[in-house]
């Protein structure tokens, strides 16, 4: 989920905590928790700091040994050993308890997202990803802002975050059966689909499709039920050419590579160099496929630059290219 979210939901699960009567009956004990539960419900994105290297690097990363099981039992005690110190009068189990269903949480939401995590680490390396609720979820969002505020005029924060989160539960069971109806509408129109990925928007009857079969992939979405294909591509093998296999040691696409699941590939000659392109189909935007990975090399197969990521028109993307080459 996004950092909006988290805090939220720390704030919630600190409130929660307030059913357990040890935390109620101390002061020193609730006020802990609810500093534990927010830090809690953060640290495990505290790989976003690689944003500030490069994208690369980011996105190999993201959500990956932040998010595994030692990490899960790892956070907890980071947490307790700058919290604790400040609180020596609170119930140091109770307190690590609390801490742990914060970290524990946000790494399990986050399976949730298309994007996923490497939870299973270190006995698995593959990214867990279930694709039922978008990053930011508006609903999700907007129902621990209230349930925070209800909780800020008077009411008990147990009760109702124990309300709230059984009306959560319900809405993740109704964004699991729409995203099995449209995958049953996908298999209907493309019958021999060899691999299908249904991505959830922040719009509750809104989906992105991306699928395959051993000779097209397939863009489309589905709004209410109905599936609508957009585009589709022949599906080209990647050749081992000299310029593709000098690409593919380039940081960047390797990266995106090691991300992307469902991708189709350009190769552009030009007088002074060669441009390679990998262009996810995962996230197409108004009849644009925003998330890429460009490298171009010289003559001599030198690269001369080379970025991933987010780019929404070609000129930025050549801007960033320029200065990334400067």
């Amino acid at each position: 989920m996004d950092t909006g979210t988290h805090v939220v939901m720390g704030i919630a699960l600190g409130g929660l905590a307030t059913l357990d009567p040890v935390v109620a009956s101390s002061h020193a004990t609730a006020t802990s928790v609810l500093i534990a539960t927010i830090a809690g419900s953060q640290i495990p994105d505290i790989d976003t700091i690689l944003k500030l290297r490069n994208n690369a690097i980011y996105i190999r990363n993201h959500r990956g040994v932040t998010h595994s099981i030692p990490a899960v039992l790892l956070w907890p005690l980071v947490i307790l050993a700058v919290v604790y110190p400040f609180f020596p009068n609170a119930n140091l189990l109770h307190l690590w308890a609390w801490t742990f269903a914060a970290v524990f949480i946000h790494v399990f939401v986050d399976i949730f997202n298309a994007y996923g995590t490497q939870a299973l680490r270190p006995f698995s390396s593959k990214w867990v990803a279930l694709g039922v609720i978008n990053t930011f979820d508006p609903f999700i969002f907007g129902i621990h802002v209230v349930g925070i505020l209800i909780w800020v005029i008077g009411a008990n924060p147990g009760i109702t975050f124990s309300f709230m989160y059984l009306v959560i539960f319900g809405y993740y069971l109704k964004r699991y059966q729409a995203k099995k109806r449209v995958l049953v509408e996908v298999r209907t129109l493309i019958p021999d689909a060899t691999e299908i990925i249904i991505a959830p928007t922040m719009k509750f009857h809104h989906w992105r499709i991306a699928a395959m079969n051993k000779e097209q992939f397939f863009v489309g979405r589905a709004i209410d039920g109905k599936v609508e294909i957009l585009d589709h591509f022949k599906r080209i093998p990647v050749p081992k050419t000299p310029v593709i296999e000098a690409a593919k040691k380039d940081k960047n696409l390797s990266a995106f590579l090691s991300f992307s699941p469902v991708y189709r590939w350009e190769v552009d000659e030009y007088d002074d160099f060669y441009e390679v392109r990998f262009i996810d189909l995962r996230y197409r935007s108004n009849g644009h496929y925003p998330f890429v990975a460009v490298v171009q090399l010289d003559r001599d197969l030198n690269p001369i630059s080379s970025y991933t990521g987010w780019v929404f028109s070609e000129k930025k993307l050549r801007k960033k290219l320029s200065i990334i080459s400067n």
